[in-house]
């Protein structure tokens, strides 16, 4: 059930009402500078929660809430009385906090408010939990099906409601499940390398990490990873999503503008004649089709950005080179049998291209993994890129790739953005 109370006061007394045994307030609304700074040890809890970043909320049996205060690298603890919450709620929601997620024997509670003042309260009883994960049972698979995910169903989130994800109660809908399991499948691989990405937002001494989305198209994964950063890792990030579609970027504006994602922003571009940006601490890439992927790769190692996401799609160009007859004369042409039919061919390109953007990018001074990004039976596009920059790059691509593209004699558009001078780099 979706309600609105007209105050901070009204909210306290109904999250009180739920029996809550367990919460977490967090995404800090903008105020002025306090956030992080180190307050007095003696502060009482409200004078904390202004300093903090999250707090988690514990009912301990002697009738007193038991808070935990993240503030900068450290914590602070405080005993509540149950009779002083709805004091303590009402002032974290009064323009401190704008979310909060509790549960307790009846069900969850989920608090959103907005620099507006705009306070949402959105419950969901125990049984009802019940049938939304019965539910999620029957139209999931294997071992799948119980699997924790970093966004969990039957907690409504306002961007997946937008784009028609889940409903007001969280639920997905059955139809969107295949894309559900994709959202939270790419931010676990972004978990993965979440150390990675703290200790550049320590590098950077304050500075938000720059992350650009080439091809975001409807941008399911950007408002994901946004949301995923900011709102629940509470890291400071500025996204920019690329793409053609002007209807498409200009909807994504507004989805932004409405849930006050101020670090998230889209914009009309070309991924080939892309120069927007100096200092990148991620670029992330999906299915953008055929040689878009190759730009976007190169543009990510050019700017030296330390992590790169890229899952790509329609890989037609060394198809089309291996149907011209490159492959026919040389010493791959005892693999004709193998190259003939044209579906065979076009899917051995497509694995032949992601080989060779991996050794590129291994050349380049980057780690790689291929890894499966989602189960084949929703998409053949499924292949993940994922770099990491850590070794000391190359002055070419390495001979284990000169051999292999020789081989076929391929000339993929990634090496000719990235080492022009070379063989196979020339225009």
């Amino acid at each position: 059930m979706t309600t609105h109370p007209d105050s901070a006061a009204t909210l306290a007394a109904a999250l009180q009402q739920t029996a809550f045994s367990t919460g977490t307030v967090s995404a800090p609304l903008k105020r002025s500078g306090t956030v992080g700074t180190i307050p007095s040890p003696n502060a009482a809890p409200e004078a904390l929660a202004a300093y903090a970043r999250r707090v988690k909320l514990r009912m301990l049996p002697d009738t007193v809430i038991q808070a935990e205060f993240f503030i900068g690298q450290k914590t602070f603890h405080r005993n509540i009385p149950a009779g002083d919450c709805a004091a303590f709620l009402e002032a974290c929601f009064s323009g401190i906090f704008s979310r909060g997620d509790f549960t307790g024997p009846a069900g969850t509670a989920t608090v959103l408010a907005n620099k507006k003042g705009t306070l949402t309260l959105i419950t969901t009883e125990k049984h009802a939990a019940a049938d939304t994960a019965a539910a999620a049972a029957q139209s999931d698979t294997g071992h799948d099906r119980f699997k924790r995910r970093i966004i969990p169903e039957g907690t409504p989130v306002p961007f997946l409601m937008d784009l028609g994800v889940m409903n007001a109660e969280g639920t997905v809908y059955k139809s969107m499940y295949p894309k559900y399991r994709q959202i939270n499948r790419f931010l676990e691989f972004v978990a993965d390398i979440l150390p990675r990405l703290r200790e550049r937002a320590r590098e950077k001494e304050g500075e938000p990490l720059r992350i650009v989305d080439f091809g975001c198209g409807k941008s399911y994964l950007t408002f994901a990873l946004y949301y995923y950063l900011h709102t629940i890792e509470n890291l400071p990030v500025l996204i920019t999503g690329l793409d053609l579609k002007e209807d498409v970027i200009d909807h994504c504006n507004t989805l932004a503008q409405t849930y006050e994602y101020s670090g998230l922003s889209f914009m009309v571009g070309d991924i080939a004649r892309y120069t927007g940006e100096e200092s990148i601490d991620m670029v992330v890439s999906l299915h953008a089709c055929d040689t878009a992927t190759d730009y976007a790769l190169a543009r990510a190692v050019q700017w030296g950005a330390p992590v790169i996401f890229a899952v790509p799609c329609c890989q037609h160009e060394l198809n089309a080179q291996i149907s011209a007859g490159s492959a026919k004369t040389g010493p791959a042409n005892a693999l004709e049998p193998l190259l003939r039919n044209g579906l065979i061919r076009e899917r051995f390109s497509a694995l032949l291209t992601d080989t060779l953007r991996a050794e590129l990018l291994e050349s380049a001074g980057y780690t790689v993994q291929l890894v499966e990004f989602i189960d084949m039976s929703h998409t053949p596009k499924n292949i993940l890129i994922r770099a990491v920059r850590g070794k000391s790059p190359g002055t070419g691509p390495s001979d284990s790739y000169r051999t292999l593209a020789t081989f076929f004699g391929v000339s993929p558009a990634l090496e000719r953005e990235l080492f022009p001078g070379t063989p196979g780099g020339k225009d």
